[in-house]
């Protein structure tokens, strides 16, 4: 990362600071658009990744007032904050090489950018 590389905002998670620099310094993004879009994402991120977390800890179903079972609420903001931050990637615009896969789907050797996995930010 250059100096003159926009700073991660103090209010983003760790995890997201490091994903901030790395698609900085990957892309150049430098430009007052780009960055503001890559916040978006970044923020999307870390609801996305809060969500999950309470989800992990409350568990994946709660009783509602009429002790039914239904899934936990925060599976919509999850959802929702996924859908935001990936959109906010397509919206930047970054030239990510797709990974040549074999008939089974799996991919053929070589490590690509870390972006074509998108497992990587899922829990």
């Amino acid at each position: 990362m250059k100096n003159s590389d926009p700073k991660p905002p103090a209010h983003l998670s760790r995890e997201a600071k490091s994903w901030w620099r790395k698609l900085v310094a990957e892309y150049a993004i430098s430009d007052e658009g780009g960055v503001l879009i890559l916040q978006t994402a970044m923020e999307a991120f870390d609801a996305m990744r809060r969500a999950q977390s309470t989800i992990s800890t409350e568990g994946e179903t709660i009783k509602d007032r009429f002790d039914q079972t239904k899934s936990h609420p925060l599976h919509a903001v999850a959802r929702d904050s996924r859908a935001q931050f990936l959109a906010a990637l397509k919206a930047l615009n970054l030239d990510i090489e797709q990974e040549e896969t074999g008939k089974d789907g799996i991919p053929l050797g070589g490590e690509q950018l870390a972006l074509v996995d998108l497992d990587k930010f899922r829990r």
